[in-house]
């Protein structure tokens, strides 16, 4: 019997067809919110087929459009999440109108801008954030201080903050411009405010984030706050000839990141600008 007549899991039919990632979807299963073939579902671990009615809160699971990616210029403030209990405006209420629902890869915190790659694929979106995928994210931070760059080096060897082990995280000065210096880091674990814990544990408090690139995909002169489909040529050459999964290999991104490391301080750097 076949991959297709076997079927794959709901949770991850879910999340291709763009409503949720695959945890959320198992959630909503938990939540008596899916049924399969008129059957409430009470385990993530049903297949289905082609063949099967899905249907999520009594409405048939929509068709899957093909796989897309979108580069967005997230502004400092907003939170990538698309309800927020405190009532903060999300980055889904602020995208253009003519956008499909999306997801996004990963998040941005509150006061961090720049790259945010939104998808309305849901399995992609957790492919491209595991840190097996071996995509670097690179980052232009801000610092209050004047970082050292032996220690900035010795991230490089990884590092233990209160109690949490953050993988290697390379850190690169590019200019001290008075009290504040300005860096290039580059990680692919990318924790939960990695680079903010980090920086102030060596005694330097972040005042600006901004990602410039994730992967291959860059930031360039996208404007704050508006989104920009990556063309399906692009999406296939960078995940593969069925666009909608990662199929390479970590090691097959490296040329790809190199041409990255090369703009990087030239196209994305910040306008110089009283700090």
């Amino acid at each position: 019997m076949s991959e297709e007549e076997k079927g794959e899991r709901i949770a991850k039919r879910l999340a291709r067809a763009g409503l949720c990632s695959r945890r959320d979807a198992e959630r909503w299963i938990a939540e008596g919110r899916v049924s399969v073939d008129g059957k409430k579902l009470d385990t993530p671990a049903t297949l289905v087929t082609e063949a099967s009615l899905i249907m999520v809160d009594g409405k048939p699971l929509p068709t899957a459009d093909r796989t897309r990616l979108w580069r967005y210029h997230k502004p400092a403030g907003l939170v990538t999440s698309h309800k927020d209990p405190q009532g903060r405006t999300t980055v889904f209420e602020r995208l253009p109108d003519d956008m499909p629902r999306v997801i996004s890869v990963g998040r941005l915190d509150l006061n961090s801008e720049g790259l945010l790659l939104l998808t309305n694929d849901g399995e992609l979106a957790r492919r491209l954030e595991l840190p097996s995928t071996g995509w670097l994210r690179r980052y232009r931070v801000r610092v209050h201080g004047t970082p050292d760059p032996a220690q900035l080096a010795a991230l490089e060897k990884g590092i233990t903050v209160d109690g949490v082990t953050y993988g290697s995280i390379k850190a690169v000065l590019d200019r001290q411009q008075g009290a504040n210096a300005w860096l290039t880091v580059g990680l692919k674990e990318g924790k939960n405010r990695e680079i903010r814990k980090v920086m102030d544990h060596l005694g330097w408090s972040v005042s600006r984030l901004i990602r410039i690139a994730y992967g291959p995909f860059q930031l360039g002169l996208l404007p704050s706050a508006e989104a920009e489909e990556v063309p399906t040529k692009a999406l296939k050459e960078q995940l593969g000839s069925k666009g909608g999964e990662a199929e390479r290999k970590p090691g097959d991104y490296k040329k790809a990141e190199q041409k990255v490391e090369k703009k990087v301080k030239t196209q994305n750097a910040p306008r110089r600008r009283p700090v």
